[in-house]
């Protein structure tokens, strides 16, 4: 619940805070803490009150290191990966964000999966079915999905899905109409929905996942690409950008019911940009357009396109969502790796309240305190508690 409640009582007017946030129709764009190692070609998934970003490759060694940001945005560091890896894939089902898959070095690729619980206790449940990377992660009801990859080249790309439960166990669904890596990943009502990707070729099959895990296979890609990123918002999953044999900006929208549209392009063609989403935005950042990209593209719940920046332009970065915000980590800006982390939301913080002398308030688990002058309130967000105005006049 996020509310506000004003109510009038023996002299005062009550303004009582439950959760109550502020909202822009558009983005704000902060630079948290750094992620504890430079790194690229990571993977993300999001749990409870944290953003993970795990593994990736640090120019020299293939990482373990595991970054956890809470929904204030302050970055601790559990426990590592049981295996380090790059090109790997998450996704979160129940209390667990969960990390499959990659190439653990030496052209060896894990069948490794290890899971976060909401106090970032790490597991290592079942294994994958196959051993691969360059998978795609996402979730669906009580399963976090994961499909496709290749086994070492492109010539051994996969069709196969492992669905994991919210109790960890393995299952493996039907699998991919076609052999695929390089596919995006993104849910929308009662699908996750896994589209484009390569594999002697281009593609621009989407295999769609019910909640029974059913597997549908909706009106293909407005065009074959692979590396496209994928993202929701509102009723809509989209997939945007990637490369058709060119750079492509072409986004393709997918409803609840799997009807397709093609919506406003990308503000500039790319592929490997990564999606995130907040509020009422689903958001494409970074990726590689003739260079390392600093574009992010924001779409509305009405499909309208907004354009920021990150603060460092690169590609292999990765992109995740928590409280408030979305966040998108790491990359390589074409020279080296940056453990930059930029985070968007579209909440406003502060928020400046006036107090008349004389009015008693008790914010955000502060003492209650009476003014005795007017005075103005910083106060951010959400906002818990109560402000009562003496005389009933607010100025």
């Amino acid at each position: 619940m996020s509310d506000c409640i004003i109510t009038r009582r023996d002299g005062f007017v009550t303004i009582t805070f439950e959760n109550y946030k502020v909202y822009l129709d558009t983005v704000n764009h902060s630079t948290p803490q750094t992620l504890y190692t430079a790194r690229g070609s990571l993977a993300a998934a999001s749990v409870g009150n944290y953003a993970l970003f795990a593994g990736g490759y640090t120019g020299s060694s293939y990482s373990t290191v595991v970054d956890a940001y809470s929904n204030n945005l302050v970055r601790s560091t559990p426990t590592e990966l049981s295996v380090g890896r790059r090109n790997f894939a998450g996704a979160s089902v129940g209390n667990y964000a969960i990390f499959a898959g990659g190439e653990s070095g030496s052209g060896s690729y894990a069948a490794t999966v290890d899971a976060y619980n909401t106090s970032l206790t790490r597991y290592t449940p079942t294994a994958l079915s196959t051993a691969r990377e360059y998978l795609a992660g996402a979730s669906v009801g009580n399963y976090a999905l994961f499909a496709g990859g290749d086994t070492g080249s492109i010539s051994a790309t996969v069709t196969v899905v492992d669905a994991y439960y919210t109790d960890l166990s393995r299952t493996t669904p039907t699998a991919l109409s076609v052999q695929r890596r390089g596919l995006g990943g993104a849910s929308v009502g009662n699908y996750a929905l896994f589209a484009g990707g390569e594999n002697t070729s281009r593609v621009a099959t989407v295999d769609a996942y019910s909640t029974d895990l059913t597997r549908y296979t909706p009106t293909t890609l407005s065009t074959v690409r692979n590396w496209p990123a994928g993202a929701s918002v509102g009723n809509y999953a989209l997939f945007a950008g990637g490369n058709s044999g060119s750079l492509s900006a072409v986004v393709d929208a997918y409803y609840t019911d799997l009807s397709r549209t093609v919506i406003t392009s990308l503000s500039v063609a790319r592929e490997g940009a990564v999606g995130a989403s907040i509020q009422s935005y689903a958001l494409f950042a970074g990726g590689y357009a003739s260079s390392p990209s600093k574009v992010v593209d924001a779409y509305n719940t009405s499909l309208t396109r907004s354009t920021t920046s990150l603060s460092v332009a690169r590609m292999w970065l990765v992109g995740a969502s928590v409280g408030d915000y979305a966040l998108f980590a790491g990359g390589y800006n074409g020279s080296s790796y940056v453990n930059t982390v930029d985070a968007y939301t579209n909440l406003i913080a502060p928020i400046y309240l006036p107090i008349t002398a004389g009015s008693k308030y008790k914010l955000n688990s502060a003492t209650e305190t009476t003014a005795a002058s007017n005075t103005t309130l910083t106060v951010y967000m959400p906002i818990n508690g109560y402000i009562k105005y003496k005389g009933g006049k607010i100025t």
